[in-house]
């Protein structure tokens, strides 16, 4: 029997999540984009891009087929503020009713908001919340039960290294992605057993439109001394797809760090703090 040569290998591989509906909330721009980009290469398809700017999902649509090389590629680009409960109701009920079922969501969408706690507004501070963690509740508890119903399917969570790190200048941001690797975190053991799975993937910065933000106009904060492509962690995203564990951090040997400031935070959190309080001091007053 002829063995797998490399030729077939690497259709294998580009094949790998041929048929698989996703579902990509902050596609328009950044890792969300990547992602979809990267999925299409992979064979996947439907894909559903989510996001609150319909020109730039709509942009990506057709960059999306010119990839493809097919004007019937189906690509859903669907306006949607995934912080308001009732559009995300609306947009999930919607596409179950297309498709009856989807096999991943990429809980991608989010922002954050620089700047002292007491300079900032509780508005501000609720608004980070809303999107990057009751966001990602919404879109999970809308298709949940379709995937626990078909014993099938795939969460992907993109949270943040300021999941473990509570950064700074950026509490609103760090208090979203500590809640969603929480709840991540108690899903994953409820569900086991269901053959639906959930997974965070953690990244350090990364070169996105993140700092677009105006609380970041004068200043754009950088912890680690280097920034990710956003490729990097769209792979790091479709890793997790076909991955059991919880948590997977970007880039891996990060996961040093996290180590370190849970076994020994009487050493880790000065150090830390003293670095994040010199990023903070160096924004203009």
């Amino acid at each position: 029997m002829r063995g797998k040569g490399k030729e077939d290998e690497g259709h294998t591989n580009k094949r790998k999540f041929e048929g698989k509906i996703i579902v990509i909330t902050g596609a328009s721009a950044g890792i969300g984009r990547q992602a979809a980009l990267d999925f299409i290469n992979k064979g996947a398809g439907p894909i559903i891009l989510i996001a609150r700017s319909e020109s730039k999902l709509l942009e990506l649509k057709k960059t999306i087929q010119v990839v493809t090389k097919s004007k019937d590629a189906e690509i859903v680009a669907y306006t949607c503020d995934i912080s308001k409960k009732e559009d995300v109701l609306r947009m999930g009920t919607q596409m179950l009713e297309r498709f009856g079922y989807i096999d991943l969501l990429i809980n991608n969408a989010g922002f954050g908001e620089f700047g002292k706690v007491e300079n900032q507004s509780i508005e501000q501070i609720e608004a980070v919340m809303r999107t990057n963690y009751f966001g990602m509740v919404y879109c999970t508890k809308v298709f949940l039960h379709s995937m626990l119903s078909r014993h099938s399917g795939h969460i992907i969570n993109v949270a943040s290294l300021a999941a473990s790190f509570g950064v700074a200048g950026m509490a609103g941001y760090c208090a979203s992605k500590y809640a969603m690797l929480g709840f991540s975190e108690s899903l994953y053991h409820e569900l086991y057993g269901t053959g639906v799975r959930i997974t965070v993937v953690s990244p350090i910065g990364v070169k996105t439109n993140f700092f677009n933000n105006q609380s970041f106009e004068n200043h754009q904060p950088n912890y680690t001394g280097f920034m990710l492509e956003a490729s990097t962690v769209s792979k790091a995203i479709l890793a997790a797809a076909n991955s059991s564990r919880l948590e997977i951090i970007v880039p891996f040997y990060i996961r040093a760090g996290v180590w370190f400031k849970h076994t020994l935070p009487y050493a880790i959190n000065p150090v830390a703090g003293a670095l994040f309080r010199r990023q903070l001091n160096k924004a203009p007053k």
